[in-house]
């Protein structure tokens, strides 16, 4: 490749885009099987990505750490043209939306954590709270599963 071609318009390698985004070869051709990815062929069928994959990469590395599914990723992505950087105002968007599924999933975490010692929330394993918190076992016509956790926070507040 030659040094001059500006970022933008800069095609690179697999080997390159592995070597620069610090992601394996074989995770490069799993998120492009999954479409979170996409390459450019050559007239010899060698794979070629746009600079700007290298943004994509860490977003989905970034969004992978905090629980994010391959899934939502791709859902996420499906609002842009694949190549295409995400601009300021899109990754506000983007951010946003991310962070009101982050904040549900540590709201759930923390009850988890509150409750763990003492009772997994479904009114059948902790004999010792389960008569307190569950009378009757009626929790059981709610469903089966951990009732308890599963609520909504403001109710399980009350």
């Amino acid at each position: 490749m030659r040094k001059n071609t500006p970022d933008s318009t800069r095609l690179l390698s697999i080997g390159e885009l592995a070597k620069r985004s610090g992601v394996a070869i074989s995770t490069l051709h799993f998120y492009e099987s999954k479409g979170l990815i996409k390459s450019l062929r050559t007239a010899g069928n060698q794979r070629r990505f746009q600079a700007v994959v290298l943004r994509h990469i860490a977003i989905i590395k970034v969004a992978q750490r905090t629980g994010i599914s391959l899934e939502e990723i791709k859902t996420a992505f499906a609002n842009y043209t694949a190549g295409n950087k995400l601009d300021a105002e899109q990754w506000r968007k983007l951010s946003s939306d991310w962070r009101a599924n982050l904040n549900e999933r540590i709201q759930k975490l923390t009850r988890l954590r509150d409750e763990l010692d003492s009772c997994i929330g479904c009114g059948c394993l902790s004999l010792a709270d389960c008569p307190l918190r569950n009378p009757d076992d009626v929790l059981a016509e709610q469903g089966s599963g951990p009732r308890i956790l599963e609520r909504p926070s403001d109710e399980s507040q009350s």
